[in-house]
């Protein structure tokens, strides 16, 4: 389908934030690893749907129950039942790295596939490491992307090596499986720079609430103590996404508005996402916090200025499409890990934003975009079937006008964008 977005003169209403993918399928993942877990609002994303099917696939009784106006889902880890031969992750990268050392923990022959954008994505710095802890296991291609097959084996601790600059899901895999190992593990991060640092943060945070202890020795290493036991996560209420709200709260700050963002916004587990907030506050936007909501009333004058991606590099489309409209050259860096996501995030994005007459200079690891008051309207710009592109691309259209193909990937994320973006005031189509 094709999205056609209006111009907008000013948005008003009021949205109740989607809950975090990420903490939805952490929480997920790790629940199927012992114990009984109530996880209460999590994400109704694609992803979200993947994670629930495959831990099922794993053995863990899921049932979804009713808590007032929120969903609660409790889950109860059998991990000494038969997994299936052949599991299928959809398009969900996250899923597919969890899962994947929770296999080689059980030895037994299996074969993961995907689907759409996961099929070419890399996979190979974790299998590498797999390899070397004792498991037969094999992808397609030099990427070692899916299918991928594990054909036995038995995964052993002891120091552990793995490359941590292409994607931080690779360790995370790692500090969820490690402690189920007869041996203590020491995992040590290799690669010239570490990126997306505050994802592994999230899974420790969610480990310990399970009861799971890992011990960052240093930047680049972790002491895992094996044999320990998920004691499952009692009652873990899932965070609103900030990553999900970067969107609307771009959309407020570029055109004249008073939305308010409501959820639950407390702020003791990590987002990486969050650095929304000091980037919008960088540029020149007043966002007003209150009690469980965000308030901003548009538009602002952006300004341009240097920014760091590597630890929220879910932020770089709608990073871009804020430049355009700022003061001055912004230079996004430290991003060149975002080639790897669901498109190519560097060169993608500057081919369709050369559409609308953008001026952008695309780097190996870097993004400069030259900002200018004679944008094309109304240009057809493909997202590349990457959700986040399609989003950031909406935005785009609340100042240009624009249409948005196959808006329907963003489902992977957030299934109710264009109900919320037309919440707030945007107005669009669809069509064929």
């Amino acid at each position: 389908m094709i999205l056609t977005i209006k111009p907008a003169i000013f948005l008003k209403g009021k949205v109740q934030l989607p809950a975090s993918k990420s903490y939805s399928i952490r929480a997920f993942m790790i629940a199927a690893c012992g114990g009984k877990s109530t996880i209460t609002n999590p994400s109704r994303s694609d992803d979200a749907k993947v994670a629930i099917r495959v831990i099922k696939s794993l053995g863990a009784q899921v049932k979804e129950v009713r808590r007032g106006p929120l969903s609660c889902w409790k889950i109860v880890a059998n991990k000494n039942k038969s997994q299936c031969p052949r599991i299928n992750v959809g398009e969900s990268g996250t899923v597919l790295r969890f899962l994947l050392p929770l296999l080689a923990l059980r030895g037994k022959k299996t074969t993961v596939i995907g689907e759409g954008t996961l099929r070419g994505r890399p996979n190979s710095f974790l299998l590498e490491t797999l390899r070397a802890m004792g498991i037969d296991i094999k992808g397609q291609g030099t990427n070692e992307s899916v299918p991928i097959h594990l054909k036995g084996g038995g995964m052993r601790g002891g120091d552990i090596a793995i490359d941590g600059s292409l994607s931080s899901q690779f360790v995370s895999s790692l500090l969820i499986a490690c402690p189920q190992l007869a041996q203590d593990t020491r995992l040590m991060l290799r690669g010239k720079r570490l990126v997306s640092t505050d994802y592994i943060t999230m899974t420790r945070q969610v480990l310990e609430r399970s009861g799971i202890e890992i011990v960052k020795k240093e930047e680049r290493c972790y002491q895992i103590k094996g044999k320990q036991t998920f004691k499952g996560l009692k009652d873990f209420i899932v965070p609103c996404d900030y990553g999900l709200a970067a969107f609307l709260m771009a959309a407020a700050a570029l055109i004249g508005s008073e939305v308010t963002l409501s959820g639950n916004l407390r702020g003791e587990l990590v987002q990486a996402d969050s650095h929304i907030i000091p980037f919008l506050d960088r540029m020149g936007v007043n966002i007003q916090k209150i009690p469980g909501a965000i308030q901003i009333k548009g538009p602002f004058e952006l300004n341009g200025g240097n920014f760091s991606l590597k630890n929220c590099p879910d932020l770089v489309p709608i990073m871009i499409v804020l430049a355009l409209f700022a003061r001055g050259q912004t230079r996004l860096f430290n991003i060149g890990h975002v080639r790897s996501k669901e498109s190519d995030r560097i060169t993608d994005l500057r081919k369709e934003l050369i559409k609308v007459g953008a001026k952008i200079e695309e780097k190996k690891d870097e993004l400069i975009v030259h900002p200018h008051d004679k944008y094309k309207r109304g240009r057809l710009l493909d997202p590349h079937k990457d959700h986040r592109l399609a989003m950031a691309f909406c935005v785009l259209g609340l100042k240009l006008g624009v249409r948005v193909k196959d808006i329907e990937c963003t489902h992977k994320s957030y299934p109710d964008f264009v109900r919320d973006f037309k919440a707030i005031g945007a107005m669009f189509c669809m069509s064929q």
